[in-house]
């Protein structure tokens, strides 16, 4: 098995980095449940201060279902990124079908009143890769 890759994306001074696994302990193939764990670091490395206010994820299933999630924060936060600091955390999603990919962004809003969206980058699940 390969190394899972990163995936990254810069958006308005915010650069959102994301490496999905699969995790074969949780997942039962025959069931049709495939389960990916996913960690994400979001960085601010622009000169203004911006806090993350929602999120919008469209998930793919390699089966052809398709989902999409919104909401407030990430995993119950609404953290404000000065210059220089970063936010993490990790999260997961549970397919039907060996692979797919996840997709989306997260609203901000900067001290001066202004928002902006900052796009995570396509990221892809499949079950050739392990959790090193």
């Amino acid at each position: 098995m390969r190394t899972p890759p990163f995936f990254y994306r810069e958006t308005s001074g915010i650069r959102i980095t994301v490496r999905p696994t699969y995790v074969g302990e949780q997942s039962v193939p025959d069931a049709g449940r495939f389960v990916f764990a996913y960690a994400v670091r979001i960085e601010n490395v622009g000169d203004s201060s911006a806090q993350l206010l929602t999120r919008r994820w469209q998930i793919h299933d390699s089966i052809g279902e398709e989902l999409e999630v919104a909401g407030d924060g990430v995993i119950g936060q609404q953290p404000t990124l000065h210059p220089g600091t970063i936010h993490e955390y990790s999260s997961f999603c549970i397919l039907k079908g060996p692979s797919g990919f996840m997709e989306g962004s997260y609203h901000f809003l900067r001290d001066d009143g202004t928002g902006f969206d900052a796009i995570v980058p396509r990221f892809e699940f499949t079950t050739d890769v392990a959790d090193d």
